[in-house]
């Protein structure tokens, strides 16, 4: 009789509680606008002024050449960020009249990117044209092998001062609904690690 009630105890104690049961997750949602960022394809117009109007790349140096007024820096900033300090950059050149505007259009948004790497059918880099979470980017990448710890991934991330915050994410919680908060949003250069 003991057997049978100290079974079910040892069974408990062997599996012991979810390892990432007292993990805080970022729950905020991506940012209404873009950030932007090295490889990022904008195209910037001045009302009136077909001679100012470009198309141009963020380098990895993270600015722009603009005719006249030449390099500004782009990475980092929100389009209307990048709108207000293209105007400035104008006014040291022309007098635009009242009702000139600039317009900073994203063509192409290729800064999001991140990596999947480790035990994952297809590791690597990936883009998306849209926000993605774990499971998201998980299955961009064909998902966790068959040898994969699916109970230790992380995700690795460095926020704005340079530290580096790691995430532990179990798998199988997070594809059975039990844990969404886990399912949060990738940021541009995320790293996924799958052991």
């Amino acid at each position: 009789m003991r057997l049978v009630i100290l079974l079910p105890l040892f069974i408990a104690a062997a599996c012991g509680a979810n390892q990432h049961s007292g993990t805080t997750y970022p729950p905020e949602p991506p940012p209404r606008e873009i950030t932007l960022g090295v490889g990022d394809v904008l195209e910037i117009n001045v009302w009136e002024q077909k001679d100012l109007a470009s198309e141009t790349t963020i380098r990895p140096d993270g600015t722009i050449t603009m005719p006249l007024v030449g390099d500004i820096a782009a990475k980092g900033k929100t389009p209307s960020q990048l709108k207000d300090d293209v105007k400035k950059a104008l006014d040291k050149y022309l007098k635009l009249p009242a009702g000139n505007e600039v317009a900073v259009k994203v063509k192409a948004y290729n800064s999001y990117r991140f990596t999947v790497n480790g035990e994952v059918e297809r590791p690597g880099m990936y883009t998306s044209t849209d926000w993605v979470r774990v499971a998201d980017a998980l299955a961009l990448a064909g998902g966790p092998t068959r040898f994969a710890n699916r109970r230790d991934i992380k995700v690795l991330r460095t926020d704005g001062k340079g530290n580096q915050m790691a995430y532990g994410i179990d798998f199988d919680l997070v594809a059975s609904g039990k844990r969404p908060d886990m399912n949060f949003w990738i940021r541009p250069n995320d790293v996924i690690w799958v052991p």
